[in-house]
């Protein structure tokens, strides 16, 4: 892997506070790990509290890569969507901000918005919960 791509996944664990960061690229794997002043590597966060089990609850859409959650295309924009709002597959809900590149993220679920689960502007770990589509 190019050493400016490492640079910049280095710069993104700082930047964002994640602990671990694991990426693959072809053949290449680079794993990240931030250790804090401690010397003990830091405990997994939980970025958003814990989704319950439970059938009854809407099925939650989750973030495909760790970056930063945005709801919005820029600031002073509305947001992609809201609860209540009526998402098809492929609908844009939030762009993750990983890198500098901002990535949409789509529906993979028809349905209603049930929640959002997240902040704006919110440091994520790849898989982190962020919407319930009902």
């Amino acid at each position: 892997m190019d050493p400016s791509k490492i640079k910049a996944l280095i710069d993104l664990v700082q930047e964002t506070g994640i602990a671990e960061l694991d990426v693959r690229e072809g053949d290449s794997r680079v794993r990240i790990v931030r250790t804090p002043a401690g010397g003990a590597p830091a405990p997994a966060a939980s970025p958003v509290p814990a989704v319950e089990a439970a059938e009854t609850q809407a099925p939650v859409v989750e973030a495909p890569l760790a970056g930063t959650f945005y709801r919005s295309p820029a600031p002073g924009e509305p947001p992609f969507v809201e609860v209540g709002d009526t998402v098809a597959v492929g609908d844009v809900l939030c762009i993750i901000e990983s890198m500098k590149m901002m990535n949409r993220v789509e529906s993979d679920k028809a349905g209603q918005v049930a929640a959002v689960l997240l902040d704006n502007g919110r440091a994520i770990a790849a898989g982190t919960p962020l919407f319930r589509i009902a």
